[in-house]
């Protein structure tokens, strides 16, 4: 009996040895670097933001190493946080495209395998078209789109996300079929686009906004209720008397996520100097520059922020894709 009760103190003494050498870690984090993965292609909205706010962290005292981890519409990436140990050094940038295809069962994630840190963006959709094309408005694509059913290539980064839906919708608003062509991530959309092997694409302001500047690329169309701030001469959807929202409101954002049974005291440190970089004047112009909104949710209010745009795409995504 004392040499089952020895076993048992050394055992708690162990125990309670780790936990405070956790707490301690905890205290201390950030020690080193963060490896942050952008699960998208270099050059894309989430890559642009990500490096734009890479100084603003290091001012807040967090390093943080960026990696594009491309493929599965942001699942590859977001695997490898999912898996990765949850002591903060490895972080991924979630967003409703991978939300999408997690609500639809298109991967094996689960949003249960995350702690949701922040949110950093929330994005509008724009339909563009090649700066040399023939077609200059929304009327026009339309036109295009009836006078050739089945034929006209809409790319959008990934598949089975909102981009894909909104692509979907625009073909039906002209009351005909499409091609579409998915992408690993934005930045191969707009190179597809310039190069006019794509007749339009289904992208956010804040990855094109120098392309639409420079004219090569022309925006055409607004996946929103209202005009654009940055883009004021593009009309919506709405005004063309076509509704892209008949199975309910969808939000493009993107946010942090590490993976699950974080350290309470790292999700609070990671959200502190995150929300300190997303807040600061210079990030701030950056979103009023590239047409992008800051809301930095955090905490239980993001994460039912999470599950009910999971829900929301889920739903109108079985309404979409079962005829697109």
């Amino acid at each position: 009996m004392h040499f089952v009760k020895q076993i048992i103190g050394t055992t708690l003494a162990a125990a309670t040895l780790l936990a405070g050498s956790s707490a301690a870690l905890a205290a201390d984090y950030p020690e080193k670097e963060v490896r942050w993965v952008i699960p998208w292609n270099a050059g894309g909205s989430n890559d642009i933001m990500a490096r734009f706010l890479q100084p603003l962290l290091a001012k807040q005292g967090m390093k943080v190493v960026i990696e594009n981890v491309a493929g599965g519409t942001g699942a590859v990436g977001m695997g490898q946080i999912a898996t990765s140990r949850p002591d903060g050094y490895s972080i991924g940038n979630g967003t409703s495209s991978t939300l999408a295809i997690i609500a639809q069962g298109k991967t094996p994630l689960k949003n249960e395998q995350f702690t949701h840190i922040i949110r950093v963006s929330v994005d509008p959709l724009i339909l563009l078209v090649p700066g040399k094309s023939k077609i200059k408005t929304l009327d026009e694509f339309l036109a295009h789109l009836k006078a050739n059913p089945g034929k006209v290539t809409i790319a959008t980064p990934g598949a089975n996300n909102i981009n894909h839906i909104f692509a979907a919708m625009t073909a039906r608003g002209a009351g005909v079929e499409y091609r579409h062509v998915p992408y690993p991530g934005g930045s191969r959309v707009v190179s597809e686009l310039m190069g006019q092997q794509v007749e339009a694409g289904v992208l956010k302001p804040s990855e094109t906004i120098e392309q639409i500047k420079s004219g090569d690329l022309r925006a055409i169309g607004v996946f929103a209720n209202k005009r654009l701030d940055v883009l004021p001469d593009v009309p919506t959807f709405k005004e063309k008397g076509i509704d892209v929202y008949p199975h309910g409101p969808m939000v493009q954002m993107a946010y942090i996520a590490a993976p699950a049974k974080l350290d309470p005291k790292v999700r609070a440190t990671l959200t502190a100097k995150f929300k300190a970089a997303i807040e600061s004047p210079e990030f701030v112009a950056f979103a009023e520059k590239n047409g992008f909104l800051i809301d930095p949710v955090s905490g239980s209010e993001l994460d039912a922020e999470v599950a009910d745009v999971a829900k929301a795409i889920a739903i109108v995504a079985k309404q979409v894709f079962a005829k697109d």
